[in-house]
């Protein structure tokens, strides 16, 4: 009977319960993309990372695990040393620069590079040719509208694009090292040192090696500085969330809020009516309870299309940008929209069910 009532209510008013499921559907989309748009990020540069191939990282001095990589301080006599190590598969060193749209631009040896990670796969051109030729990803390329041949800007210089690679190896734009370190004076010095062992297995027994070698410069198991990337990456970015999360849902409260409260006064008759009949205070309470549900309920289904098709979107458009949902994105989603939306109804419902039965009938 309940449900009966409900649905007929939900139906009487077609306006404001469509525009009521549309802002939760909003509320559940925003958190879907503010939430899926930090952990896409992390997690497509921990791909990149893994990628690689390396078993150990040796970062400049002046780094740490999420900070700048610092100044390129690291000799180029370190990769022989190193890997004169028995234990030392390939070593591979890298410059790198941040550009002004925020991608990084690295600077490696392909050969070195090719042993470690297995090579890069090339959608169409191929390797360097060239001191002054680049290469860029499949996602960067089409962002850009890139083709082989193209004339790219890299740090205030003019590139050859010669080839366009898979994503997921290292970096998104890929320079010859010796022209990097040329251009940014840089004497033969490196921004970090990959290190790939015959035995993965020893890697934290080498880490604890190589920090006694190299005393001032962070050295990582990769896995390790992974972790730490993404645990001290998510921190940093927590209270902006967190900040969105709450105008979405303050929003969400506010409109449920809004959408009961004007419900009861309007049916504030229809109130008196049942409590005439011998409604009770908790039969009222769940009929707006359950209609406050049942708009939420249909507010997060749309909303979740909304995210997914926004991210679709996204990824047609905006390569570079990477969205990724998680199954408990989806369920926190829900659980702070219903949370919020039964919060939102309980004083309107409260105040139906308190409502005398006389008066109600008399409302005008």
């Amino acid at each position: 009977m309940i449900n009966l009532v409900v649905s007929r209510n939900l139906r009487h008013r077609p306006l404001r319960t469509v525009l009521t499921v549309l802002a939760i559907g909003i509320e559940v989309a925003l958190i879907l993309l503010i939430w899926g748009l930090a952990d896409g990020l992390v997690g497509e540069s921990n791909r990149r990372k893994r990628g690689v191939g390396a078993d150990i990282l040796i970062r400049a001095s002046t780094s740490t695990a999420t900070t700048g990589l610092g100044r390129a301080d690291l000799t180029g006599e370190l990769i022989e040393t190193i890997e004169a190590l028995p234990e030392v598969a390939v070593v591979v060193g890298t410059t790198v620069q941040m550009q002004s749209d925020s991608n990084t631009v690295t600077g490696v040896d392909l050969e070195r590079f090719g042993r470690m990670s297995g090579g890069l796969r090339y959608f169409s051109g191929g390797p360097f040719e060239r001191p002054y030729d680049v290469l860029v990803d499949s996602s960067y390329a089409g962002q850009k509208k890139l083709a082989v041949g193209d004339t790219l800007r890299v740090m205030n210089r003019d590139f050859r694009l010669t080839g366009i690679t898979e994503t997921g190896k290292l970096s998104r734009i890929f320079v010859p090292l010796k022209t990097m370190q040329e251009m940014m004076a840089l004497g033969g010095k490196l921004s970090q040192i990959y290190v790939k062992l015959h035995d993965p297995g020893q890697a934290q027994a080498m880490v604890a090696k190589l920090r006694k070698i190299l005393p001032k410069h962070p050295v990582y198991s990769m896995e390790e500085f992974i972790t730490l990337f993404t645990a001290q990456t998510k921190a940093m970015g927590s209270e902006f969330i967190a900040v969105i999360v709450g105008i979405a849902i303050s929003a969400g409260f506010i409109v449920v809020l809004l959408a009961m409260y004007t419900a009861v006064l309007d049916r504030t008759r229809e109130v008196g009516i049942l409590k005439a009949l011998g409604g009770s205070r908790n039969y009222i309470l769940q009929i707006f309870l359950r209609e406050a549900i049942g708009m939420t309920v249909c507010g997060i289904i749309v909303g979740i299309g909304v995210a997914y098709g926004a991210r679709a979107f996204v990824h047609g458009n905006f390569p570079l940008v990477v969205i990724q949902f998680l199954p408990n994105h989806i369920i926190w989603a829900t659980v702070i929209s219903l949370i919020g939306s039964i919060l939102g109804t309980i004083y309107p419902a409260t105040r139906a069910a308190r409502q005398d039965a006389i008066e109600a009938l008399a409302y005008e």
